[in-house]
């Protein structure tokens, strides 16, 4: 069931029901922290404390601030319920993909009657990831535009406006080196929290370059003006070659991220034909 919207979240006079805040983000990351530290989903990897055997290190041993340091090179994000609410936007997604990185579901372990508390010996994995990942998700898919994290632990922009499917849907299987891999990547390089228009630019160009490998195929699928309309896009709006007869004079932001969904649309629509036709001629 999905939550349910309230009246004033439904007639829009709410500030918060289309985005949060960065301030009000923490605060819900902090109480959702909290639930799962408090139902020992971290014990794992940070560790316990029992009133008999004292300090119990986890995975990251005893000094979790001076790992956490070394992964990421910075200071002042452990304890993370103590830290968070200074936290920068940045500092928040990095520990958020920590976070994914070393939560586990507790599943079995003993009551410790004289400090009343449980201390697991064995853990799900994977239990831990989806559930924290459904959560998190949650509250992502509301702050400023949208984020999700992905199934790899990494922070996406979120996909919107019923264009979901094409980042999550498979594509049908065919070339992994030259097509598959290609996809993959230039989708992740597209959706990357904090990704430049460089890094859009590029993404375009290697969809545009599996459209290129494909070519001899798209023959057999499309008319000629329809092929040759494809590669005019790429050629003539400065994301293939580089030359003074390009339009350069356009909202950058906009048009790569038309041109990705477009290619990412086209791709997906030559495969499934070209699939299509074989099975035909296999008839």
């Amino acid at each position: 069931m999905g939550q349910k919207k309230y009246y004033s979240m439904r007639v829009g006079k709410n500030p918060y029901s289309s985005e949060l805040d960065l301030p009000i983000f923490i605060r819900l990351f902090r109480e959702l922290y909290m639930d799962f530290s408090r139902r020992s989903y971290f014990q794992e990897a940070f560790g316990d404390y029992c009133a008999d055997a004292g300090e119990i290190p986890g995975t990251l041993g005893l000094d979790i601030e001076a790992q956490m340091f070394l992964i990421f090179r910075k200071r002042n994000l452990w304890p993370i319920a103590d830290k968070c609410s200074a936290y920068s936007e940045e500092d928040l997604f990095d520990v958020i993909e920590f976070i994914y990185d070393y939560i586990s579901k507790p599943i079995k372990g003993w009551f410790h009657q004289y400090d009343n508390s449980w201390h697991y010996e064995k853990f799900n994995k994977n239990e831990g990831l989806q559930e924290f990942r459904d959560k998190i998700n949650l509250l992502l898919k509301d702050y400023k535009n949208g984020f999700e994290l992905s199934e790899n632990g990494e922070i996406l922009i979120r996909i919107g406006n019923g264009l979901e499917g094409l980042v999550t849907n498979d594509f049908p299987k065919c070339d992994p080196k030259n097509i598959d891999n290609r996809i993959n990547t230039a989708i992740l390089k597209f959706r990357r929290y904090n990704s430049s228009k460089e890094d859009r630019r590029d993404a375009v160009r290697d969809l545009a370059d599996v459209i290129e490998f494909l070519r001899p195929e798209l023959k057999r699928v499309v008319t000629q003006k329809d092929e040759s309309d494809l590669f005019n896009i790429a050629n003539n709006f400065g994301i293939r070659h580089h030359n003074e007869h390009q339009k350069t004079d356009y909202d950058q932001a906009i048009w790569y991220e038309w041109m990705f969904y477009y290619y990412l649309c086209t791709i997906n629509a030559i495969l499934k034909l070209v699939k299509n036709r074989s099975s035909e001629q296999v008839l």
